[in-house]
């Protein structure tokens, strides 16, 4: 059974970096395609950004474009999530999520996922 820990949340000022780790044990990670998401009190869960098992394709959401990028290390079964430019908006708990089979045009939609993390926090304020 794949398990997900997400690390690297934190309290950081507008304009400021982050670097999100999502850490995988019970299985490798190159058999999965992996997402972030992230979901703000009051509000949907939603796609961030998601990257293919080769990451030979990464896919952002538009509000993201530009300021995340996603990479992953498969000999150290770690994905990441590198957010530049913070702005407050981009506050919420980020989920690291893991899918066998992502169909295309489905990349950063919650319900292609299969295992979850169990999010960490990330908050954008002066």
């Amino acid at each position: 059974q794949l398990q997900l820990v997400e690390s690297g949340g934190g309290l950081v000022q507008p304009g400021g970096s982050l670097r999100l780790s999502c850490a995988a044990s019970g299985s490798t990670l190159d058999h999965y395609a992996m997402g972030w998401f992230r979901q703000a009190p009051g509000k949907e869960r939603e796609g961030v950004s998601s990257i293919t098992t080769s990451a030979d394709r990464t896919f952002y959401a538009d509000s993201v474009k530009g300021r995340f990028a996603i990479s992953r290390d498969n000999a150290k079964n770690t994905v990441f999530l590198h957010m530049n430019s913070l702005k407050p908006e981009d506050t919420g708990v980020y989920y690291c999520a893991a899918t066998g089979i992502l169909g295309v045009g489905r990349e950063l939609l919650k319900s292609e996922y299969v295992y979850w993390g169990l999010g960490t926090q990330v908050t954008v304020s002066s």
